[in-house]
């Protein structure tokens, strides 16, 4: 990073109250890092907001069912290419640095038993906090207690060096590219070429065998199962119209039901697999000075350049083979994580290239204050969806946006909470729910509001 940028995020004596936050044991923020987080929470809505005012199971079936209008299609493109799955990557590289950032510090004044209790008791409680997310505010996909699982599987690695966090984190985005390379994708066309040549052969003549009987066998029962699985998906997309529509009762079961799905289903089990992996990547990738925009200008130009360019012609790729609608075997199955992964760290490189100029350091400030707030963001976030916007009460919103409205929304809303950020921030050092949840930590209630509060000019940016 530039000088200016330096001097625009850096915090002393002298700079606004927005640019100064500490822990609660008095160590200072890092600016850069709550930037990316504020990014990363505030553009997770985009990802979940056609899950909150749509059908979820369309978005994992038929997600024409959302809405397909022409300006749909272009915004299904825009998010599926650009920003799919990254904010939750973000979240999860930042997670990692977190852990890094909160172990190390802690170690200065504890021993490891301590720093280890503490930590985890911190990830309990985080996990209390999703608990209370997914059955009370009845939001099936909850991060929060995914990550407070995986968070505690990676600290067991914390003090690797980085090339083996990096190591061990790849080891889940090379598990699905070879699992989903060889059974989703080989195996389906291998199938698809046994059945060609057996045709071939009857054509020309020559008698079924005992060997292509059971071939054919299989490949029917394979297509039994996926045709059962297309229905069970349709009649899902049905039931949850039906009982998002109707009373607080069936939206509650319903809601209800998709978390016991994915419980039961061993979804659960991937998710914190995919997260704990991406945590060790970013603890490393903190200790290497990367997240925190600690390297030349050069180094992020290069790595911008390298994860886009592996990163955008595999989502496109993956883009076409999803809207083909067909059976055919698709390629994104061995490589979705990678062009998660890569795309994410393109984003990462992106940030930090703007941060090394004066205008980015401007454009980019407000999203200090959402880092800052990002718990409490994300709560917010659900309470407006599920509770104002899109419930059977209030204003029933369900199923009449398309992705185009839905995207539109979802910006509003980010743009207000951006806003009530910053405004935030201007006089009170800590987030509601990041204060209950410290609170909680620290076994005292923490101060929240600062002592002598500027005045608010009504500009995200401080004079």
């Amino acid at each position: 990073m530039d000088d200016q940028a330096t001097r625009d995020l850096g915090a002393t004596a002298a700079e606004p109250a927005i640019l100064q936050a500490a822990e609660p044991d008095g160590a200072p923020r890092i600016a850069v890092l709550d930037i990316l987080r504020g990014i990363a929470i505030l553009g997770i809505l985009f990802m979940n907001i056609n899950d909150m005012g749509g059908s979820l199971w369309a978005s994992f079936g038929d997600f024409r069912h959302i809405g397909w209008t022409q300006a749909d299609q272009v915004a299904w493109w825009l998010r599926e290419v650009i920003a799919n799955g990254t904010a939750r990557c973000m979240l999860e590289l930042l997670f990692g640095a977190g852990m890094v950032i909160l172990t190390d510090r802690a170690a200065l004044s504890a021993g490891k038993r301590v720093v280890m209790k503490r930590y985890y008791l911190r990830n309990l409680l985080l996990f209390g906090f999703g608990v209370v997310h997914v059955f009370i505010l009845l939001w099936p996909g909850d991060i929060l207690h995914t990550y407070a699982i995986a968070a505690m599987i990676a600290f067991l690695f914390r003090r690797m060096r980085p090339r083996w966090l990096i190591t061990i984190g790849l080891i889940a985005a090379v598990a699905q590219f070879a699992g989903g390379g060889y059974f989703g994708y080989y195996q389906a066309l291998q199938e698809r070429s046994q059945v060609a040549a057996i045709n071939e052969a009857r054509a020309a003549g020559r008698p079924v065998t005992a060997d292509d009987r059971k071939v054919l066998a299989k490949i029917a029962t394979g297509d039994a199962k996926r045709a059962k699985s297309k229905a069970d998906s349709r009649a899902r997309i049905v039931a949850e119209d039906k009982a998002r529509t109707g009373n607080f009762a069936t939206w509650a079961a319903m809601q209800w039901s998709v978390t016991v799905y994915l419980e039961t289903h061993g979804f659960e089990l991937l998710f914190v697999w995919e997260a704990a992996s991406v945590m060790l990547i970013g603890a490393a990738l903190y200790k290497l000075g990367i997240l925190q925009g600690a390297r030349s200008r050069g180094f992020y130009l290069r790595m911008t350049l390298i994860a886009y360019a592996v990163a955008i012609p595999l989502r496109i790729v993956g883009a076409i083979e999803q809207t083909r609608f067909d059976d055919a075997p698709k390629t994104m199955w061995a490589t979705v994580e990678v062009a998660r992964e890569a795309m994410t760290l393109g984003h990462v490189g992106a940030v930090c290239l703007l941060l090394g100029t004066g205008f980015g350091a401007t454009l980019l400030r407000p999203f200090i204050a959402a880092g800052r707030t990002a718990l409490s963001i994300y709560i917010l976030q659900t309470i407006i969806c599920l509770w104002i916007l899109f419930p059977p009460f209030g204003l029933a919103l369900y199923g009449t946006l398309g992705w185009t409205g839905l995207m539109a929304t979802a910006l509003a809303i980010d743009i207000t909470l951006l806003l009530l950020a910053n405004a935030y921030v201007r006089r009170f050092d800590i987030a509601p729910v990041e204060w209950a949840w410290r609170s909680l930590v620290e076994g005292r209630a923490l101060p929240w509001r600062k002592a002598t509060p500027p005045p608010f000019s009504g500009e995200l940016r401080p004079a």
